[in-house]
């Protein structure tokens, strides 16, 4: 094995960015009784050092989601070098997850709480028939959607604001102020039919884009409002009584942003596309 300039028994951390399909896991954040994007990632951790590691992930995606973008780190003693966590994970994961970038990082880094920008992308596939190949990554829309009146109000998502009125079990005695700085709808410049939400913000709450673009979708339909985001936002208790969750499987975390190491996390034609 390929082994870097620390001796064995030298604390490191290593970061990772990783692509998963997420269809068949619970969600990313481990559980005992399913199986998870971090429960495999720490198996193969385990199967590659013989140490058995918590890993700390930028985002716990829901059951159902995607990633090509995802971050993690975890310390280790092991002296191997960073390319060989790439193909040595990799050979210990199952298909639907793949470590596409490995970097040793400083000891102070922390995937979730250093990251100051997280960019997502909500897949719709709005046409009146099913596509086998695309069942498992983007949502199924038959009704046509006006998109000028989604972009209209995506508008209201904008800035810095609290959204805990399109979230789901946010804590009362936690901050639910975000800043959003993207919220665009567009079709998909490759693939027609298909219509991209992308947003990006500093963090988001639980639910709040699927619950958000589900507004989107009912404005697009014409069975909402433009104004209906601005009043869903302010928690009009009408509207909220009408306001679903899109499923998980049209949401894949795209990037994780860190000013201070992106230099290290960004290695060159590594990184996954969607």
């Amino acid at each position: 094995m390929t082994l870097s300039n620390a001796a064995d028994g030298q604390v490191r951390r290593i970061a990772l960015v990783v692509s998963y399909e997420g269809t068949d896991y619970a969600g990313f954040q481990f559980q005992t009784n399913a199986p998870t994007i971090q429960g495999e990632l720490e198996k193969a951790i385990f199967n590659l050092t013989g140490t058995n590691r918590r890993i700390r992930g930028a985002s716990r995606t829901d059951a159902g989601a995607h990633a090509c973008g995802q971050v993690v780190d975890f310390i280790t003693d092991s002296a191997l070098e960073s390319h060989v966590f790439i193909s040595g994970l990799n050979y210990h994961l199952p298909e639907p997850i793949r470590v596409n970038v490995a970097c040793e990082i400083p000891l102070e880094f922390h995937a979730r709480y250093s990251a100051t920008f997280r960019e997502y992308r909500y897949s719709i596939l709005n046409r009146t028939t099913p596509s086998p190949l695309l069942r498992r990554t983007h949502h199924l829309e038959t009704t046509p959607l006006d998109l000028t009146n989604m972009r209209t109000a995506s508008s209201s998502l904008l800035g810095t604001r609290d959204f805990r009125q399109i979230a789901t079990g946010h804590p009362g005695d936690k901050s639910a102020v975000r800043s959003v700085s993207r919220w665009e709808v567009n079709d998909h410049p490759a693939m027609p039919g298909v219509i991209i939400v992308d947003c990006a913000a500093n963090g988001f709450l639980r639910y709040q884009i699927r619950k958000a673009n589900a507004v989107l979708v009912e404005i697009g339909k014409g069975k909402l409002p433009v104004h209906a985001m601005a009043e869903a936002l302010a928690g009009r208790t009408q509207l909220q009584r009408q306001i679903h969750t899109l499923p998980a499987k049209g949401l894949c975390l795209k990037s994780v942003r860190y000013p201070r190491y992106d230099h290290l996390l960004a290695t060159e034609g590594q990184h996954e596309t969607y």
